[in-house]
């Protein structure tokens, strides 16, 4: 290995060494505790905790990594997008009428299902919406908690893609694993730092980076997966409680 590739190694362990550290231990613990809280300003507290710690830290990990493995990206990009299942798809989505149609539709269909559970459920409450993972205490419960689930949205979708799908994979390319390869190892490290979710939360996190990292490669944009990633966020910390939940008429 060359200099340049120990040191990718070196930041590497690091930032996955924090993550697990950061998933399997903090974050698991100070949600167990958030779930008992029931006081709307303690939970606050703790959003905005969470909210800063976001931005600090997934923004600080990827600006890190970004400069360090910032040449690899454009080739991880590339070497990805050579790998057949993904050659096809952009050849089919980005070339065909069919495909530029389905892809529409997909979008179209996307935006419905975002909505349609509303419709259908609009008798319920948040608490009996099936949910995948251990969700349901990070809704929002009162008007003044909303603010911080949108900002844990928006903060989520933008800085868990530019780490995960961005950086990760070109750090993993640039020590030596191969384009496809690294996305994948980069969805499944995404997935693992849903732990305090439990099982089912991290099966279905390392689905949807998986479904983030399809979405980039095949568009060959950022934005696409940001975007997805922040609706779908928007749909479960503030859509969710404040259709069904209604809080923005509870402000204790």
């Amino acid at each position: 290995m060359s200099g340049m590739d120990l040191q990718l190694l070196a930041l590497l362990l690091v930032v996955v060494t924090l993550l697990f550290w950061r998933a399997a231990t903090r974050e698991r613990r100070e949600y167990a505790q958030f779930k008992r809280m029931r006081s709307t300003g303690a939970r606050q507290k703790v959003m905005r905790k969470w909210l800063a710690e976001s931005v600090l830290i997934m923004g600080g990990l990827s600006a890190a990594l970004l400069l360090a493995a910032w040449e690899y990206v454009p080739t991880a990009l590339r070497d990805a997008q050579q790998w057949a299942p993904i050659a096809a798809s952009r050849d089919f989505f980005l070339d065909t009428s069919l495909g530029r149609g389905i892809a529409i539709g997909l979008v179209v269909g996307g935006l419905v299902a975002l909505v349609l559970p509303f419709i259908l459920l609009r008798n319920t409450t948040p608490d009996e919406v099936p949910k995948l993972g251990d969700i349901g205490a990070l809704l929002p419960r009162t008007r003044g908690e909303l603010p911080y689930g949108a900002g844990l949205a928006l903060s989520a979708g933008v800085f868990e893609e530019l780490l995960f799908r961005l950086a990760l994979p070109a750090l993993l390319f640039g020590i030596g694993m191969g384009g496809p390869l690294a996305f994948v190892v980069a969805s499944v490290l995404f997935g693992c730092l849903h732990l305090y979710q439990k099982a089912v939360g991290v099966l279905f996190a390392t689905l949807l980076g998986l479904i983030f990292a399809y979405l980039y490669l095949v568009s060959g944009s950022i934005l696409l997966p940001i975007v997805v990633h922040v609706l779908i966020d928007v749909r479960s910390l503030v859509l969710l409680p404040l259709i069904l939940g209604k809080v923005w008429s509870k402000r204790v």
